[in-house]
């Protein structure tokens, strides 16, 4: 069988003007997801719509690992004429395009191996100081992401470091909807340890950060 997941995940992001959104998907849906899934180790994919913040339009690719984006496959594809004319990086505003490699879990398990894109995503985009970093991400994979996973709903939380792009940091949780993260579970898990307020404190989110977003289309 195939693995739905890998080690590495891309990101692409993107507010569309309104005259230009019909077309947009269209291409997206009917061109540009096939043309990605065609490259050697993008195991699967999915788009996404905000909920909550925003960019409105996220396509989120998962990697068999980061090494994807080096291949020929990868590099070499060419823009097509519909794509020169709708690609986000284009026509868009607020755009990201960043490339994560995962550093929570620190390996991946068949389950994970094995899920198919979820039905909605948070996702925090952060950077912190050097300085601060072992304490944080001790905290982070160890506390704060194993706490959010006891509430109904989170399917699960991974953790990343960019290999392309900005913010350094990213933490996506897996949803069964997007109102997970409105619960009273969630909010009381939020403040459940002593060090959550203390080590929010230390990150600094890039804007929109954290926002979530619910699955419109995969293939």
């Amino acid at each position: 069988m195939v693995n739905k997941k890998g080690t590495g995940l891309m990101m692409v992001a993107a507010d569309i003007p309104a005259d230009k959104e019909e077309e947009f998907n269209k291409w997206y849906q009917e061109e540009h997801l096939q043309e990605l899934m065609s490259v050697p180790g993008i195991l699967n994919a999915a788009r996404y719509e905000a909920t909550k913040s925003g960019p409105k339009h996220l396509a989120v690719y998962e990697l068999e690992s980061v090494d994807v984006i080096n291949t020929d496959a990868f590099k070499n594809r060419p823009r097509t004429e519909w794509g020169q004319r709708v690609s986000p990086s284009l026509i868009g505003s607020n755009f990201f395009n960043i490339v994560l490699d995962m550093i929570h879990p620190t390996s991946l398990s068949s389950e994970i191996a094995n899920s198919d894109m979820a039905p909605a995503l948070q996702i925090g985009r952060m950077d912190v100081a050097p300085s601060d970093q072992d304490e944080w991400n001790k905290w982070y994979s160890g506390v704060y992401v194993p706490n959010y996973e006891k509430c109904p709903g989170v399917i699960r939380g991974r953790r990343w470091k960019a290999v392309k792009g900005t913010p350094e940091f990213a933490t996506v949780y897996e949803f069964e909807d997007p109102e997970v993260s409105e619960t009273e579970e969630w909010l009381r898990q939020r403040e459940i340890h002593p060090d959550n307020a203390r080590m929010r404190d230390i990150m600094t989110h890039a804007d929109f950060s954290p926002g979530v977003w619910k699955k419109t289309f995969q293939l």
